[in-house]
Order: C-alpha cells, then sequence, then structure tokens
C-alpha cells in the first residue's frame, strides 16, 4: 500500500453572500475531489489546537502526524532550517517579509509579490548596510525572508503580528512589542533609509510597482530539540514537495526527503501537473508522498474571491484526476491546513474538511467534498494529528 497526502493549503473558508452562501471551495467545480468523497470518507479535523497561533506551521504540523504543542518548533526556525541555516544555541531567526506600507497601513504584506531575484538584490543591500554581529540576513524566496538575531533571545518572548493579518489596516500597535522591541524597531527604522537608496527596489517604484517601504521581521524560532525522525515513529519512508520554505523546513526537522521539482512555486504559476507527476513518481521508492499546494492561500491573503476558486479547480484538474488513475493501491488523503476566508485575509483556527479514499476506507455517506459535506457528517479527528492515523491505519 501506498499514500499520498495532498494539502490545498488554506482552501477551506467561509460562506459568502455573493456565492449565495457557498464557501470558495464549495463554489469551485471540483468533480475529482467529489468522486473521492463518494468513494470515501469525509469529516472535519482539529488541526490547531486550542490557544495555539493558526498558522500553517502548526497545522502542517498536525496533517504531517506530530503534535505541534509537544513538538512546538518556531516557524523562524522552521523556515530556517530549510534554508540550510544551522543556529547557534543563542541565535534567534524571525521570518522577515519586505512589506509596503503607505500611509500607516499595510499596502502589501509581500511587496506586490515581488520577485525572488529582486528581493534577493534588496535584501543583499540590507545585509552590506546593516548586517554585523548581531544581525545576519539570509534571503529566501519573493518576499520571504529570515533574519537570524544573535545573543538576544528575549525577542522569543515579544509580541508580534504577522502583515498578513493586517492587509490594509493601520500598522499601529503591530509591530514588535514588548521588553527589548527596541533592538528590532532600531533595525527597522534604519532599514527604512536602506529600501530607499536600494537600486533594485526604485526599480520596482520607476515601473510603477511596489516597493518595498519596510522590513517586517516576526514568527521567531530558536534551534529545535532532538525530534523523532518520521521513519522512526511510523515505519514509513516519507518525501514531501512543496514550493514555501516552511514545508521544506518541517521536512528537514522531520526526516522527510525533499523532492525537487522544477516549476514547484508558492502562487498560481506552479506547476501543478510537475509537482503531482514528481510527487506520484517519488511513490515508486517511497511509502508516504505528501504535496504541498500553496496557491490556494496565497489567493484567500490577498481576498481574491475567483483566484481562490481557480486555484482549487487547478489543483482538481490537473493533480487530484492523476491522483485517481493511480495505477497501483493507493490511499489517499486530501485536506487544507486552515481555512483562510477570503473576507478576513487570514488564518483561523476551525476545523478543516477531508477526504480519504482507496483501499480499506469505507464510505461515510458524503455526496461531495466541502465544509458542508464534512460538517453534516460525524466524523471528527481532534487532535488533528491523529489524521496521520486514520490514512496509515
Amino acid at each position: 500500500m501506498k499514500y499520498l497526502v495532498l494539502i490545498l493549503d488554506g482552501a477551506a473558508g467561509w460562506p459568502l453572500p455573493e456565492l449565495g452562501g457557498a464557501t470558495t471551495l464549495a463554489a469551485a467545480d471540483t468533480p475529482n475531489l467529489d468522486v473521492l468523497a463518494r468513494e470515501g470518507m469525509v469529516g472535519l479535523a482539529q488541526t490547531v489546537p486550542e490557544g495555539v497561533e493558526p498558522s500553517s506551521a502548526a497545522a502542517c504540523t498536525s496533517i504531517l502526524g506530530y503534535d505541534p504543542v509537544e513538538n512546538y518548533v518556531g516557524r523562524g526556525a522552521i523556515e530556517a532550517a530549510s534554508m540550510g541555516i544551522s543556529l547557534a544555541p543563542d541565535e534567534v531567526a524571525l521570518r522577515m517579509n519586505l512589506v509596503a506600507v503607505d500611509d500607516g497601513v499595510m499596502a502589501s504584506y509581500s511587496c506586490g509579490h515581488i520577485t525572488t531575484e529582486e528581493s534577493r538584490a534588496i535584501v543583499a543591500d540590507l545585509a552590506l548596510e546593516l548586517g554585523d554581529d548581531t544581525f545576519t540576513f539570509c534571503p529566501g524566496v519573493a518576499y520571504r525572508h529570515i533574519l537570524v538575531v544573535k545573543g538576544h533571545p528575549e525577542l522569543m518572548e515579544l509580541a508580534y503580528t504577522p502583515p498578513h493579518d493586517i492587509s490594509d489596516k493601520s500598522i499601529a500597535g503591530h509591530m514588535p512589542r514588548g521588553r527589548g522591541a527596541e533592538l528590532l524597531l532600531d533595525l527597522m527604522a534604519r532599514a527604512r533609509e536602506v529600501l530607499t537608496a536600494s537600486p533594485a527596489n526604485r526599480a520596482r517604484a520607476v515601473r510603477g510597482e511596489v516597493a518595498a517601504t519596510e522590513i517586517w521581521p516576526f514568527w521567531p524560532g530558536m534551534a529545535p530539540g532532538e525530534l523523532q525522525p518520521f521513519s522512526a515513529l511510523r515505519g514509513k519512508k516519507a518525501a514531501l514537495t512543496s514550493g514555501v520554505d516552511l514545508l521544506n523546513g518541517l521536512a528537514v526537522l522531520f526526516g522527510f526527503e525533499r523532492l525537487d521539482i522544477p516549476g514547484v512555486s508558492d502562487g498560481s504559476d506552479n506547476d501543478y501537473v510537475a509537482q503531482i507527476e514528481g510527487g506520484l513518481a517519488a511513490l515508486d521508492d517511497h511509502d508516504v508522498v505528501i504535496v504541498h499546494v500553496e496557491s490556494p492561500d496565497e489567493e484567500g491573503h490577498a481576498g481574491d474571491r475567483d483566484g481562490k476558486i481557480a486555484a482549487i479547480e487547478a489543483i482538481d484538474r490537473l493533480m487530484v484526476s492523476k491522483i485517481r488513475e493511480y495505477p497501483g493501491d493507493l490511499r489517499v488523503l486530501c485536506m487544507p491546513d486552515h481555512p483562510t476566508p477570503i473576507e478576513l485575509k487570514t488564518h483561523v483556527g476551525e476545523p478543516v474538511p477531508f477526504v480519504l479514499s482507496g483501499p480499506g476506507v469505507a464510505y461515510s455517506g458524503a455526496d461531495s467534498y466541502d465544509e458542508a459535506a464534512a460538517s453534516a457528517g460525524e466524523i471528527r479527528i481532534d487532535p488533528g494529528h491523529k489524521v496521520m492515523d486514520l490514512l496509515l491505519g
């Protein structure tokens, strides 16, 4: 038996009046997911424990079969692991977005979805001007980067607001706050001057594209303790494909092989066919393959209803269809990690719908795959990390 998990990041959401009370997942044309529902089990999983920030770090940790509280690792450290950054015991890694603030309002948490090439040039300017024994600037993908701070473990205790949580809202009261925040606030102030002078950033402004006005540090993490590899925990050899550092970092920490598939990205330009074909091919020498697709979440953060529906439909049409054609015995689990409601443009910690199909899975009575169908049944998985038990059981 082989096992495949398809994570439709952020695909769940809330009913929208303009869709007649349907969610984007329900409104999307998903004939292949619906077939899986009619052949298998549909239910709800609580991937984010009560009191835990509803981030993909916690939610995806649950889907991978780990308790996100017991096995907590700060997200900055997870993404640092993906980038091959080894943290010293006295270093804190923070996610650092390039953002655009206009008249005190978070105009873009992603600097207009800046390209990796441009953002790395900007981060290189930041490193040249501001990098020292305390601060190390590590370029990542698109707008997502890592700031490593040495000798200041108190940064773990500060309060932070992810920039996507305050899209089109005032940043007042949302910058790093608490004892020791002055260190980061001073760095942010000095970074504004560097960003203004950065040639790559100025070129974006000249072209009429969104230029970065701020660096925004958040999601701190320190080097984790020893974590049990998936192979030891589950007795299965596993691989993972994703276009984001978070999932790739979890793969490093939990001992999944990272699949290098050309064309895999974090947005609507993702090569869905290449990603799923690469994932299915990896089943030849792995027991479990995780395929993580970021595009629905990105559209949710942008508040783009139609874009989110299109992303979900592309996953169904180009990926789930190929999963259904797999020639061997395959048990498949499809689910979001968390909802990203269009009206909020950020995550919530509510239960997410899942569909499990394949050999040995009994039909649960659902005729389609969406939040309403999952809620109508009686299947509830809480805590969410037990969904892996359900898949492999």
